[in-house]
């Protein structure tokens, strides 16, 4: 099942395992049982710490738990962890073990500190390339508190279940039969969610009033404009810092990437796991899991908007928690979100008929009809994906016309299950109370209002700048972005922005590489300003 070159690359990654790890298959008369206990003896026989062990307990289909010293770690997979959630075995063996990557003593306090008994479960698509980030963060905090369980399920082994539980999209985690979240989500989101959910033991002081320290620059966001940022401050020997919710960004959630000029081609997770290397090449302190509440300004005397000046006043960068650190100059590069509909029902009805990724999603509309929002080139390239899938696509446009690239309006074209309404303003999104049903738009031309019935909407509107926690203090724009000059100077001195949350046109990875750069050395040179 494993060939000999990843045989040796997990040679080499279980080599520093001190502490046993136990994997405990259930027995199952499911005729994927043997294909389990394959890989699971594959994968123990590459490390005398790793033990296949057969419990005396049965399950309908495939499933396996993970201890530590005799003990359940809190860690379940049931079907089998192929595909894309491979590395999500993989990386519990390794944290299991002690050897893996695992969160900061701050944000495991925060995580120690949600309410237990906790019990939940992750239903999966091995297709999905969003689900192992939320299987893999669930399974850390699995292991950090005293009484969380945490089943990772492919929705393949159980389809009773998905219609039973009304889940339309992946990954969606369940608690007590209730739907607690679907879709994309990141670390500190899962926490903040579980926190609502399940309440807090008592106050949260862990993180509370905690100085982090004092930084000549700081960068907010860890995507590729931050990273470029924090590299290029550092190589000038200042003492940086980088904050993010997530490292990579936007990156982590891109598929394929072909235009980064010299790498003919790529992938995101790849490509951010290269930009962690490089940044841990230099001295950058990297706080993750961390969101940034406000930013202090205070102007000395001396400093006026929009003009540089040599030294300018310490800005408090207060996080979520109660965290705070200081810096002498700041480099935003906080990026962009999933622009939403904002439309009676798209809340109601995530995960059970709206989606923001075809990809992921798209499989569990085979045979139905669907409608892609957004006539961009997201827009028409997920229409294009989904009418090999489903059985209808209608995509729905704002304008008068489609703003993609005619190449690409073409191709959707060319299709005989996919049709296109323009002029068209979204109005409601309605259901059953399980599912979506139809979609309600104004035609936009002739007042008129519509229903097209359905069974799912995926929106792809564009993105939304992550520069709210700057409103009231810095210049935006009316869209939110941040006014930048040639230089990536905001309108405070000693603050900087770069990437796709500012006015830089043309939102690509190679550009917001190359104006995390310039901030960083207009930074560096307003120092030196006489």
């Amino acid at each position: 099942m494993l060939d000999a070159q990843m045989k040796d690359q997990l040679r080499g990654l279980f080599s520093p395992i001190e502490n046993e790890v136990s994997l405990v298959a259930k027995k199952s008369p499911h005729k994927a049982q043997g294909e389990l206990l394959e890989m699971l003896g594959e994968i123990a026989g590459l490390s005398e710490k790793i033990k296949l062990v057969q419990s005396e307990k049965d399950s309908l289909i495939p499933s396996f738990h993970l201890a530590v010293a005799g003990k359940p770690a809190g860690i379940v997979f049931s079907g089998i962890p192929g595909g894309h959630e491979f590395s999500s075995l993989i990386l519990a063996i390794l944290n299991a073990a002690g050897k893996g990557k695992n969160p900061d003593a701050m944000t495991t306090a925060r995580i120690r500190n949600i309410k237990g008994p906790i019990r939940l479960k992750t239903y999966i698509s091995l297709t999905c390339e969003t689900c192992p980030d939320v299987v893999q963060a669930l399974n850390q905090m699995a292991l950090v508190h005293p009484d969380f369980e945490h089943e990772m399920i492919d929705g393949s082994f159980v389809p009773q279940q998905i219609e039973s539980l009304g889940i339309q999209g992946v990954p969606s985690i369940i608690t007590d039969s209730k739907l607690l979240h679907s879709g994309r989500i990141s670390f500190l989101d899962l926490i903040v969610k579980l926190e609502a959910f399940f309440g807090t033991i008592a106050a949260n002081t862990s993180s509370a009033n905690i100085d982090l320290g004092a930084f000549e620059v700081v960068v907010i966001g860890g995507g590729p404009a931050g990273t470029s940022a924090a590299i290029y401050s550092a190589r000038k020997g200042l003492k940086t810092a980088l904050l993010a919710e997530r490292f990579g960004g936007q990156v982590q959630d891109t598929k394929g990437i072909e235009n980064l000029i010299s790498i003919p081609y790529t992938e995101g997770p790849e490509l951010a796991a290269h930009l962690r290397e490089h940044l841990t090449a230099y001295p950058v302190t990297l706080f993750e899991q961390r969101r940034v509440a406000k930013v202090d300004i205070k102007l000395d005397t001396n400093e006026t908007p929009g003009k540089p000046v040599s030294k300018t006043a310490p800005k408090k960068i207060l996080l979520e928690g109660g965290e705070f650190l200081t810096a002498e100059s700041i480099v935003v590069t906080t990026g962009a979100k999933w622009r939403e509909l904002g439309v009676p029902g798209e809340k109601e009805y995530l995960g059970r008929g709206v989606a923001f990724c075809p990809h992921c999603d798209g499989p569990f509309y085979q045979g139905k009809k669907v409608a892609v929002i957004g006539g961009g080139n997201s827009g028409v390239e997920a229409a294009i994906d989904l009418a090999g899938i489903v059985k209808e696509v209608v995509l729905f446009e704002f304008m008068d016309q489609l703003k993609a690239d005619q190449v690409l309006v073409n191709k959707l074209k060319s299709f005989i299950n996919t049709s296109i309404i323009t002029s068209a303003k979204t109005k409601q999104v309605h259901g059953n109370g399980q599912k979506v049903t139809s979609l309600e738009y104004e035609d936009r031309k002739t007042g008129q209002t519509h229903k097209l019935e359905l069974d799912g909407i995926f929106v792809q509107i564009g993105l939304l700048p992550n520069s709210d926690f700057l409103k009231g203090q810095i210049e935006l724009t009316k869209f939110g972005e941040i006014v930048i000059d040639n230089k990536g100077r905001t309108s405070i001195p000693g603050i900087y922005a770069a990437g796709d949350v500012t006015t830089t046109p043309y939102k690509q990875i190679i550009i917001a590489m190359g104006e995390g750069a310039k901030a960083a050395l207009a930074a560096f040179e307003d120092r030196m300003y006489l």
